[in-house]
């Protein structure tokens, strides 16, 4: 199989597809339309099809031979975000858009299942077209939770995210940790209201939170090793009606992500951390508090000799292998960690960003685009990577 001119055959489907997914953004366990799509597209191709999970969409596809059995994963969910950009195929739900290349995800994984069908001759074992809905807080751990990595047991998985902080044809790969665990925390900070014109007699909340967030970024800076990057980050912060009234309490939210495994069970211990400076700024401020910890995701590990495999088949794919490969780590989270906690994982970027198209705004920004030329490389990557595995098991 010529795998880069069969992928040339839908190019236009491809493009197509992921359009299609963009005009029709849905929240997280709300992609029913888009898990309709995806499940006639797999039975359209000959795919064994499951649902789980709510609105996830698994497809099987068994070889020629039995062998092993990966998974190939692809987000489908949008986010709460406007759509600012002017495009002929801008969302269509106003307050809801694809900021984060899920679409793109899903068109890839899509013409990647209907060329590997095509050759299901060639595949030794089975392959998984897992399409998971909620990434952004943790679908897949139902998934897993619902048997996802059983009948047929699964050995593997490997997940494409597209990027970008990387310019379209460069590839990002690394072994070991390459994205952050990350929890989210809600804190109240309960003082008591008054006049502003009479402080003396209240409890100032809204004192208290600044100091808060002033100290609490000594942790990061203090207390914990460098070389164990922790990121403490405020992102909302809400409290007050009026200029001349002392609120009874202020509401705070935010995010810890650390590129280390362990959560407080680490030697570093993030969280105990932060605990104990809200707890002693409170009590010097006469203040109580509220803390909730919201688990979000593990830290993300690649396979070392999964990832290297990987990375052999990627040199296929790029124009010069010593230029377009090149390490990649981050602190944005990614629950396709957890699947890296069950099976031997790799998770790898492809690179969107192309300043002339305007592809360059960060992820989860309202300006949010894709290069469409990058689709091809991550389908590409997929069926060069799923073969390579399985035909080496």
């Amino acid at each position: 199989m010529n795998i880069k001119e069969e992928i040339k055959k839908y190019a236009q489907e491809l493009i197509d597809l992921r359009r299609d997914f963009h005009q029709h953004p849905e929240l997280g366990f709300q992609e029913f339309r888009t898990s309709e799509v995806i499940e006639k597209y797999l039975l359209d191709c000959g795919i064994e099809v499951m649902k789980i999970a709510t609105t996830g969409v698994v497809g099987l596809l068994k070889g020629s031979q039995e062998g092993a059995t990966v998974i190939l994963r692809a987000d489908m969910d949008a986010l709460l975000v406007s759509e600012e950009n002017d495009l002929s195929y801008k969302s269509l739900y106003e307050g809801k858009m694809h900021a984060c290349g899920h679409d793109g995800h899903v068109a890839m994984l899509l013409v990647a299942a209907k060329i590997l069908a095509k050759h299901k001759e060639k595949i030794k074992g089975n392959i998984k077209f897992v399409f998971q809905p909620n990434e952004e807080e943790a679908g897949a751990r139902i998934m897993i939770d619902e048997g996802v990595m059983e009948n047929p047991k699964v050995d593997a998985a490997l997940g494409i995210h597209l990027w970008t902080p990387l310019e379209t044809g460069k590839i990002g790969i690394s072994e070991g940790p390459i994205m952050g665990a990350h929890k989210n925390f809600k804190l109240r900070i309960i003082g008591k209201g008054g006049h502003t014109s009479a402080p003396q007699y209240s409890i100032d909340p809204i004192l208290t939170a600044a100091s808060i967030i002033q100290n609490v970024q000594m942790i990061q800076t203090r207390e914990i090793n460098a070389l164990n990057p922790t990121v403490i980050m405020f992102g909302k912060i809400n409290g007050g009606t009026a200029a001349n009234i002392i609120p009874e309490a202020i509401d705070l939210e935010g995010t810890i992500r650390h590129l280390y495994e362990g959560n407080d069970t680490s030697e570093e211990k993030p969280y105990a951390r932060f605990e104990r400076i809200v707890k002693s700024i409170c009590e010097a401020h006469q203040a109580h508090y509220e803390l909730q910890f919201i688990p979000s995701n593990s830290v993300l590990i690649n396979h070392p000799q999964l990832t290297s495999m990987v990375r052999q088949e990627a040199e296929k794919v790029v124009n010069d292998p010593q230029k377009d490969i090149v390490p990649y780590v981050c602190m944005a989270g990614e629950d396709f960690s957890e699947f890296s906690l069950e099976v031997p994982s790799t998770f790898i970027f492809v690179g969107t960003g192309n300043d002339k198209k305007g592809s360059n705004y960060p992820h989860h920004h309202a300006r949010f685009n894709i290069d469409e030329d990058s689709l091809a490389i991550g389908v590409e990557l997929h069926i060069r990577s799923v073969l390579a595995y399985l035909n080496k098991m």
